[in-house]
């Protein structure tokens, strides 16, 4: 958004709702949405309300939310990237879920399952891959810190399954259950889903999230150090999977804009440098004249 358009959103909003928290960034860097105050603006003699929260999802009904940088409205566009971020959750959730599931199930069941483990394991990391391509954090290092993580387990995934798990008639799932140093490569891809599950707890107060944060590093350390004998692993990997599930369908039960943040620190955070020194100016002038 340019400055112009943001400035006189700005201005708006001071005169309907008063001026902006100037420069109060909310009190966790990482979470944003379910904890930012929010205002609804009276346009003329109708009272809006949010596109993507409206049973009716008409675009002629939006909510203006007070922004730390200016006021800000939920689009389509918002809408359609939440649900493909949730999506993405659900979709490696789904796949993790029915993978793992043939470490319960006897041989005779899960012999078509075994095979198409690692596919099933390709399709949850393009989840996870998607849903951390979309996440809105306000620190762009820690979110590019979690996709870089989910782009090293890619790298390392791969080149387990062709320099390790092929010659050895493997899958890589099975490989990386026979050969726990495998998890120096593949685990920076769990070490991403770990943040992720890590950011929504701190954010939502979720406590599947928050359960996850540990489980999943717990189980990785102990297959890695071979200190975690099989009943203890079943069990951590049958509370993974349950709250997994829990965790990617709670996502939708959330309002849209939980998962937005305040898109007037997004966009703030996209001008340039110059633009951004003359926003803040004509914010503190706005605000000292309150």
């Amino acid at each position: 958004m340019a400055l112009q358009g943001l400035s006189t959103a700005a201005v708006a909003a001071s005169v309907t709702v008063g001026p902006p928290a100037l420069l109060r960034i909310p009190s966790s860097r990482l979470c944003y949405g379910g904890r930012t105050p929010s205002s609804r603006i009276r346009i003329g003699s109708v009272r809006c309300k949010a596109v993507g929260e409206n049973p009716q999802g008409s675009l002629s009904d939006t909510v203006v939310y007070k922004g730390v940088y200016g006021p800000w409205t939920v689009e389509s566009s918002d809408v359609q990237e939440v649900i493909s971020y949730r999506s993405g959750l659900v979709t490696a959730a789904a796949s993790f879920v029915i993978a793992a599931s043939a470490a319960y199930l006897p041989d005779n069941i899960t012999s078509f399952l075994k095979q198409n483990q690692d596919f099933l394991y390709v399709i949850g990391s393009g989840g996870l891959g998607l849903s951390l391509f979309l996440i809105h954090i306000y620190v762009t290092e820690i979110k590019r810190t979690l996709q870089a993580l989910w782009g090293l387990g890619v790298l390392g995934s791969a080149a387990t399954y062709i320099y390790l798990a092929q010659p050895a008639n493997k899958t890589l799932v099975q490989y990386v259950v026979d050969n726990p140093s495998a998890v120096w490569l593949v685990g920076p891809l769990f070490a991403a889903l770990t943040g992720l599950v890590f950011k929504e707890g701190l954010c939502y107060g979720k406590l599947e999230a928050g359960a996850l944060t540990f489980i999943i590093p717990i189980l990785l350390l102990g297959h890695l150090s071979g200190l975690m004998d099989d009943g203890a692993k079943l069990t951590l990997l049958a509370l993974w999977m349950g709250l997994f599930v829990i965790f990617a369908g709670r996502k939708f039960t959330q309002p849209i804009k939980d998962d937005i943040g305040d898109k007037s620190v997004f966009t703030f955070n996209s001008l340039p440098d110059d633009e951004k020194k003359a926003l803040i100016e004509k914010l503190e002038q706005q605000n000292s004249q309150y």
